[in-house]
């Protein structure tokens, strides 16, 4: 895509016109050549570009390959040129190559990093920031991958968990669907030929079954705008705001949110405290992962913190500990460990999270598979309903 750029290097004025994927790639270019940026714009939609789906960089998979190539004896810019060399994909090979640039000017790889701030999250810059102090980048990358191998664990075990009751529910609702718009309709025409009077709940069935079939498009047209609708609703931060808050009002549910988010948050935080940021600095940064109200929370915490309170005192003052939790930040309080234990509140939340999802899932699987079975036998058994009537009569 192409941008046009106003730009100013000194006191002279440019307007510069340029390629790249993104606005923040346009915007790094221009930096790099020295110039402050006044405004940049695409400079239209291309027919290309419609279809297009910009590549995601693989932040993972980039920290693991830099992690081994660091580890085998190459120096960062080395590693850095050499995963660019191996790289096919023209958006991330331009990553690659603005880093490079960055770094043979004399900036350090955080500052690189800060220039591609979709790229590379505020929390990854930090651990490699830390590093920087250290020189140790081996270790930042390995609590990098360690941290998000543990939240991708936790988030496949919830997918992994919702797939058979999905699954479930979109057989049901098609047999359920069959059966009201054909089987149904079919029934309607035996019963009307043979002018026997029928129950009121199976006149009821019958009569929602002709109107599917006389409407079907129109109803397969409602169906397809209302999906369209919800999926549009879900990419829209509001929205997605407004479903949590809902859902964070279910007791039972709204409990099991709170602990995956302190899950995080004692991970994050750990993360940071092992990489050498100061605990008031990793608080503030990791107050995004939470939701609103327990953000507010984290603020006050923070405060309590700056005001020479303890950290396990201040967090237990806010509501973002637990008991057993505040058992562990007193321990690490003590012996000076205070990210080790905060690792263990994470894990620990991790495996009660774990366990309450396969408890529900054992129990919600039958219940649901139930529900459904109980739904299709009622549409059946009021079907057949008028059948047994006549013949009862007939006996």
């Amino acid at each position: 895509m192409l941008f046009d750029v106003k730009a100013l290097k000194g006191r002279d004025a440019a307007l510069l016109t340029l390629e790249a994927g993104s606005v923040d790639d346009a915007r790094a270019q221009v930096l790099r050549q020295g110039y402050t940026i006044i405004s940049c714009t695409p400079r239209g939609v291309q027919l290309n570009t419609l279809f297009k789906r910009q590549t995601p960089f693989p932040l993972s998979l980039f920290s693991q390959e830099l992690l081994a190539l660091l580890q085998a004896g190459l120096n960062l810019v080395e590693a850095i040129s050499a995963l660019a060399e191996k790289e096919s994909r023209h958006e991330i090979k331009k990553i690659f190559d603005g880093l490079l640039h960055s770094l043979r000017e004399g900036r350090t790889l955080s500052t690189a990093m800060e220039q591609l701030p979709r790229i590379f999250p505020p929390l990854y810059i930090a651990t490699v920031r830390s590093s920087e102090r250290t020189g140790n980048l081996h270790d930042a990358l390995s609590r990098y991958i360690a941290y998000q191998a543990q939240v991708e664990l936790l988030k496949k075990k919830i997918v992994s968990a919702s797939i058979y009751p999905l699954l479930l529910l979109a057989v049901g609702g098609l047999v359920m669907l069959f059966l009201m718009g054909y089987v149904v309709p079919r029934f309607s025409g035996i019963y009307e030929s043979s002018g026997q009077d029928i129950p009121w709940l199976s006149q009821l069935l019958l009569s929602w079954g002709k109107l599917i079939q006389s409407h079907g498009e129109s109803a397969l047209l409602v169906l397809l705008l209302l999906a369209t609708i919800a999926g549009y609703a879900a990419t829209r931060a509001e929205v997605r705001g407004w479903s949590l808050r809902q859902l964070w009002r279910i007791p039972t549910l709204g409990e099991r949110m709170r602990l995956y988010q302190l899950a995080r948050f004692y991970r994050t935080v750990s993360m940071l405290l092992r990489g050498g940021i100061p605990v008031v600095t990793a608080l503030e940064m990791v107050g995004g992962l939470l939701q609103p109200a327990m953000r507010v929370q984290l603020v006050s915490a923070t405060g309590h913190i700056r005001n020479g309170r303890a950290i396990s005192e201040a967090l237990e003052l806010e509501g973002l500990s637990t008991p057993v939790a505040q058992r562990l930040l007193l321990v690490g309080e003590r012996s000076g460990e205070m990210g080790e234990m905060m690792e263990r509140i994470a894990a620990f939340y991790d495996e009660e999270m774990a366990r309450w999802v396969e408890w529900f899932t054992r129990i919600f699987e039958p219940a649901l598979m139930a529900v459904i079975g109980l739904v299709i036998g009622f549409i059946v058994i009021l079907m057949y309903l008028p059948i047994f009537e006549l013949a009862g009569n007939i006996q």
